[in-house]
């Protein structure tokens, strides 16, 4: 009663009960039901590769709005001169180019598990977040670096009105794929492409140092730009450790215990479920899989306990938001004086 009961079923599947007729038939069908097999629907799946085309969708996108946004304020750094308004257009450039890594974390995604990669490669997404909270340290280093060389050696700009109106094109291009970048990951489940978001949020917060700059600069206050630029990195500063924060969850396996409180509720509501063990849920890239221990009536047959292992796995599928696979455990509620079935496995779990 101590095999675990997995169960890959995709729901239309329904015609291999058609005409059973011959005894290799009937062991194939014994064998399919007490092997150990997922419960992943073809709408999961679908569902999984279309999280993970939006995700594309957000990068492309995001990247062509950038590159558009840095070339012109390109053009605007060669005529003003400003320093200012090209370390924004480097932090944007750089922006637009994180693309690159989450994209391809986005395609290996995608890719079918291995015999190697046995869980797929879902983990690339999260060390593609690891190069985007790099870049948001990287961002930060310059634009502090960049605040006090100007604090020290404060420079003139030339052509404001034009420095200005680039930095508010690149406030509201970073703000807009900030938003979009956000929203996307929220919708399905990547912290790296929320932290890469946030990124691009802190580039905004940078051109509005720029812009901040120039105004100070019109009104003859030579310092107003670098003191802005230090607060500007504070904040960016802030944003890192958000991101950074993000990350280093889903890399730790960390997930939301309203999760955990709702997988629960499912489990317990399954009828034959006396209890619920151990319970697991990690996140793979953008998407959950799950590991619970239940425990049943001693006496049931190992059908029984089966298919309950079965209707268990389902509940949390349709209970769980994001949740690929499941892999279920049946332990025998105890007898009165019977001693642990797993007592043998002890050593094997301390030290």
């Amino acid at each position: 009663m101590s095999d675990p009961h997995r169960h890959h079923h995709d729901h239309p599947r329904s015609p291999h009960r058609r005409h059973d007729r011959t005894g290799a038939r009937r062991w194939r069908r014994l064998a399919h039901r007490l092997t150990p097999h997922s419960h992943e629907s073809a709408g999961k799946v679908d569902r999984a590769l279309e999280s993970s085309a939006l995700g594309l969708r957000a990068l492309w996108v995001s990247l062509a709005v950038l590159g558009a946004t840095a070339a012109v304020q390109a053009v605007v750094v060669v005529v003003s001169g400003s320093v200012a308004l090209l370390g924004d257009t480097v932090h944007n450039a750089a922006d637009a180019l994180t693309a690159v890594p989450l994209g391809v974390a986005f395609v290996l995604v995608r890719r079918a598990a291995t015999r190697r990669f046995t869980y797929g490669y879902g983990r690339a997404e999260d060390l593609a977040g690891i190069v985007v909270v790099l870049a948001i340290a990287a961002s930060a280093v310059l634009a502090g670096w960049t605040a006090v060389e100007r604090l020290l050696d404060p420079r003139p700009v030339a052509h404001l009105p034009a420095v200005a109106g680039a930095a508010l094109a690149g406030f509201a291009g970073n703000e807009w794929v900030a938003r979009y970048r956000i929203r996307v990951g929220r919708e399905i489940g990547s912290a790296a492409l929320v932290a890469d978001g946030l990124h691009a949020r802190t580039d905004g917060f940078t051109s509005l140092a720029v812009l901040l700059g120039a105004g100070g600069a019109a009104l003859g206050w030579r310092h107003a730009d670098p003191v802005v630029g230090l607060a500007i990195t504070a904040a960016i500063a802030l944003v890192l450790r958000d991101a950074a924060r993000e990350v280093f969850r889903r890399l730790m396996d960390a997930v939301d215990p309203d999760l955990v409180d709702r997988a629960e509720r499912a489990l317990l509501q399954v009828p034959g479920v006396r209890g619920v063990g151990e319970l697991r849920l990690r996140w793979i890239g953008h998407r959950l899989r799950a590991e619970v221990a239940l425990v049943v009536d001693g006496e049931v047959t190992v059908r029984r306990a089966h298919r309950i292992a079965v209707e268990a796995e389902h509940a949390l599928l349709h209970a769980v938001p994001r949740l690929t696979a499941a892999l279920v455990h049946a332990d025998p509620a105890p007898a009165p004086g019977e001693t642990d079935p797993h007592l043998p496995l002890a050593h094997h779990t301390t030290g």
